[in-house]
């Protein structure tokens, strides 16, 4: 059933799910919601990058951009994510 908005309430609620990436040689653990999950796999096929590769490559540009600190590693996912879905 859709909201007034039309809003599905199967899209407004997820989990937050744990997942481990080796990033630089790091074990690391990222918190993320399952869409945005499966949109950074899909992101890392479109552009031929494993995903590892491609959460690096945001990392970086992340750490590069941050004048008082790197910030949240999961918000810049996400935030990438938004992104490309809006391109």
């Amino acid at each position: 059933m859709d909201t007034e908005a039309g809003i599905q309430p199967s899209l407004t609620h997820h989990a937050v799910r744990k997942h481990s990436v080796r990033l630089f040689g790091h074990l690391t653990s990222i918190s993320l919601e399952e869409p945005f999950w499966q949109e950074l796999h899909r992101l890392a096929d479109r552009h031929g990058l494993s995903l590892t590769r491609l959460i690096e490559q945001i990392d970086e540009a992340r750490t590069a951009e941050m004048t008082d600190g790197p910030g949240n590693l999961s918000s810049a996912l996400r935030l990438y994510v938004l992104g490309e879905i809006m391109a």
